[in-house]
């Protein structure tokens, strides 16, 4: 996974964008806004950070954040993300090359949590380990809000959507991508995953006060709230 992802790195945030018709950046401003915008955060983690796009969002909402500490598996993506989009915040931002999965990261060491995009290729034992984590990591009274691509089930343009997903994107992947086989199978990571509502259920399971959100008729679902005082 982190040979894909470094492999792509030069050319992940073009991809992003163009493909999804900026529908990623609106969803990611999105999520950071579920963190609720009285939240007083100084420090907290982007977890499967990637090219850190949500950050200009966290910080422009939340001026009091002193550190954004990226974790993701990916070196590139995040040498990528400085490089072309950071500079000016590098000061605030630290990195750890990490497998969430596996993290040692200190308990109740985070005012706030965000993922964006990075729950799709895990599976539910997964998704109960980062619950897990989150849980761990939350100081009481912190915040948290993941976003994933989801399966839109009812909304009557979903065929269309699929389509984009399973088929024009393959396309794109191929042509600009180099082949990271990952990007091409976002349609099935994404119908596979369903939507946020049983990760939100881990969630409550590990104490945290957690909702479900809907972004654009379901295409994205948020898991959203804060770890109880």
């Amino acid at each position: 996974m982190k040979q894909v992802f470094d492999k792509c790195s030069d050319k992940y945030i073009a991809f992003s964008y163009i493909c999804s018709m900026g529908f990623t950046e609106r969803w990611r401003e999105q999520c950071v806004a579920a963190l609720g915008a009285d939240a007083d955060l100084r420090v907290g983690y982007d977890l499967m950070a990637g090219t850190g796009e949500a950050w200009p969002h966290l910080m422009a909402s939340h001026p009091s954040i002193e550190r954004i500490v990226a974790v993701d598996i990916s070196s590139g993506m995040h040498s990528r993300a400085m490089e072309r989009l950071h500079t000016m915040r590098a000061h605030r931002i630290e990195f750890i090359e990490d497998d969430v999965l596996a993290s040692n990261l200190p308990d109740s060491s985070a005012d706030f949590v965000i993922s964006t995009f990075g729950l799709k290729t895990f599976n539910a034992a997964q998704h109960a380990q980062l619950a897990a984590l989150t849980a761990r990591v939350l100081k009481p009274g912190g915040r948290f809000a993941c976003i994933e691509a989801s399966d839109p089930k009812g909304w009557i343009l979903r065929w269309l959507y699929l389509f984009h997903l399973k088929f024009v994107l393959p396309m794109i992947e191929r042509i600009f991508l180099r082949g990271a086989q990952d990007f091409s199978m976002i349609g099935t990571y994404s119908t596979t995953f369903g939507d946020a509502s049983q990760f939100v259920g881990m969630l409550r399971s590990e104490g945290l006060d957690a909702r479900f959100g809907k972004a654009f008729f379901g295409c994205a679902t948020i898991a959203s709230g804060h770890k109880p005082v």
